[in-house]
């Protein structure tokens, strides 16, 4: 362009949202003036090194006052031009550019699945070093789609998110679900890691903005059902009551569903199923494992004894330590009083000898009631027993024992 004889050199502005802008006259003519704006810097490359930069401002084209110029004067014009390519390069910050793709299959350190994970997101970006972006990446071209700087930006974060993320996640045990707690630490990462690997073309990521580490589809569907599982078998008690209570729900859809065809099939899954939910589980529930951000913790054990017993006992086990009646292991064998032969658990007659094995009871003198042997004290009446006076050898027993103590229940002593 010309203005009262003289030549203006500046980025046109239809053209300023370049990067990089090169003017197309490699011949630039003595004392033209060539304007820079303040978000950009110009360069003259001759025979592909940067020989001088200009900074903001304007400036006259001529030896005098850049002295760099006077190695590239063209002597075929009479010394009334100067042969160099000029460059502008912006060195704004350039925003909302994008990046995103999968990084890598990585093994969820809270499930143990293998899940496929991806990242999304924006930086903004700026160059650092005006001379090594031309002269390492773009060369001596007019860079007019600046996707070929940034994509290319893109494509080295990514490189660096492969490795970088993976690391933190796996170094840190972090969740697949749940690592928007842990994005800042994330972007800082790759931002510094991508920085040090853009350093050499004169590029750096200044900031990122909505970066997300996300999974396909299925994987999130199939993190999400595992959490629900979890979540729910802690609830009931462990997984088999919940999977018991899941197929009850089932069968009742089913039967609102199937119509009276259906309905005996689904009243016997029914009944099976509640069947398991009533007795004690067979096995104590699953010991304590990772649970997910803000889910809680894993099952635990029953403190102070085992799952769904009394404390220090077994299952359902009857005071005293007895189980024969609650269902538990079988007692030992007795022998016969009359023949010495071993008994059964239970029997009611010798095998042997067929003699009875109901144990001896002894008859209060006040009242007739039976009680068993061994009784110091009727169970009907709460008289003395003589018998039991007799076994030991000893008097019968009195109002009053040792330390004159009364050794006769309440009722015994009031009754009388």
């Amino acid at each position: 362009m010309a203005l009262l004889g003289r030549e203006f050199i500046a980025v046109p502005d239809d053209r300023k949202g370049q990067i990089v802008f090169k003017w197309p006259d490699n011949n630039i003519r003595r004392y033209s003036r060539a304007i820079v704006d303040a978000d950009e810097l110009a360069l003259f490359v001759n025979k592909g090194e940067v020989i001088g930069t200009l900074e903001p401002g304007q400036h006259q084209i001529d030896a005098d006052e850049l002295p760099f110029l006077g190695t590239i004067i063209d002597h075929l014009t009479g010394g009334k031009a100067y042969r160099a390519e000029l460059f502008f390069v912006g060195t704004r910050e350039y925003t909302d550019q994008t990046f995103g793709g999968r990084i890598d299959d990585v093994q969820d350190p809270q499930t143990a699945m293998i899940v496929t994970l991806r990242v999304f997101g924006d930086y903004s970006m700026k160059v650092s070093d005006a001379a090594k972006l031309v002269t390492n990446l773009t060369g001596t071209v007019d860079v007019t789609d600046n996707d070929a700087i940034t994509g290319w930006i893109a494509q080295q974060l990514l490189k660096v998110m492969r490795t970088e993320v993976t690391t933190e996640i796996v170094r840190n045990g972090w969740p697949i679900l749940g690592l928007s707690a842990y994005t800042p630490q994330l972007e800082q990462t790759v931002i510094t890691a991508g920085n040090a690997q853009l350093v050499d073309y004169g590029l750096s990521v200044v900031r990122m903005g909505n970066f997300d580490v996300n999974l396909s589809d299925d994987d999130e569907a199939q993190l999400k059902a595992l959490a629900k599982d979890t979540a729910y078998s802690r609830l009931a008690g462990g997984f088999q009551q919940y999977a018991a209570g899941e197929a009850m729900l089932g069968a009742g859809q089913g039967m609102s569903r199937g119509g009276a065809g259906a309905g005996p099939a689904f009243i016997a899954t029914g009944v099976g199923v509640g069947q398991q939910v009533t007795q004690p589980p067979s096995s104590p529930p699953p010991p304590s494992g990772p649970g997910f951000v803000g889910g809680g913790p894993g099952f635990a054990g029953s403190p102070g004894g085992p799952p769904g017993g009394q404390p220090g006992g077994q299952p359902g086990s009857a005071p005293g330590g007895s189980t024969a009646e609650a269902g538990g292991p079988a007692a030992e064998a007795a022998a016969c009083a009359s023949c010495g032969a071993g008994v059964p658990a239970g029997a009611r007659f010798c095998p042997s000898c067929g003699s009875s094995l109901a144990p001896a009871t002894v008859a209060c003198a006040a009242c007739g009631v039976e009680n068993a042997a061994g009784s110091r004290f009727c169970s009907g009446c709460g008289a003395a027993l003589a018998e039991a006076a007799a076994s030991t050898g000893g008097p019968a027993p009195s109002a009053a024992s040792e330390g004159g103590t009364p050794d006769v229940p309440p009722s015994a002593s009031s009754g009388s």
